[in-house]
């Protein structure tokens, strides 16, 4: 028992730095090569198979743009908080991370995209940015409110900042195409 314990204790004084270096999103149930390509269309079917908010843009160039907007959004109330704990500002600098994410996908895809595509972006990031306007006037409770009630993006938008970014112009799987339905 006591071996096993130094083992573990072992164990955890080796993988702990690695793991506290960690920044930003912390992929889970990959193999240990990293994800196939199987994989990743997988989730890409299951990401793109909900419909998406109301307000959500359908192509992917203008969704990030969207998507980046809702997280600056969200980053923008959490720093008017007097009152935001550690748990706070960790949400905080996350969605700066996930915001520079997208805003890096949507700069390496600008050139890519049509005059019209570029305006479709402009105009979501607007509505997405538009929907937090009304909490500005309110008071720290109802903002911290808020805050904490925001339940997050469609994962679409990781996935559609991976195509933008790369360049993938090929349809995302379906349920179908990967055996699930």
């Amino acid at each position: 028992m006591i071996a096993s314990l130094a083992l573990a204790a072992a164990l955890l004084t080796q993988t702990a730095p690695a793991a506290a270096a960690q920044d930003g999103p912390i992929v889970t149930a990959a193999p240990a090569a990293g994800e196939t390509a199987e994989a990743v269309r997988y989730r890409e079917a299951l990401a793109y198979a909900p419909p998406l908010p109301r307000g959500a843009p359908e192509a992917d160039y203008p969704l990030v743009a969207w998507c980046e907007a809702l997280v600056n959004g969200h980053v923008a109330l959490g720093e008017t908080l007097t009152t935001a704990d550690d748990l706070d500002r960790d949400i905080i600098r996350l969605g700066r991370l996930e915001a520079a994410d997208f805003r890096s996908a949507l700069d390496a895809a600008a050139p890519r995209q049509s005059a019209a595509a570029r305006a479709t972006a402009d105009s979501a990031a607007a509505a997405a940015t538009a929907l937090w306007a009304p909490l500005a006037d309110q008071d720290e409770a109802a903002r911290s409110q808020a805050f904490g009630l925001f339940f997050g993006l469609p994962g679409r938008c990781e996935h559609a900042a991976r195509r933008i970014r790369d360049n993938i112009t090929t349809p995302p799987a379906t349920p179908e195409e990967v055996g699930l339905e």
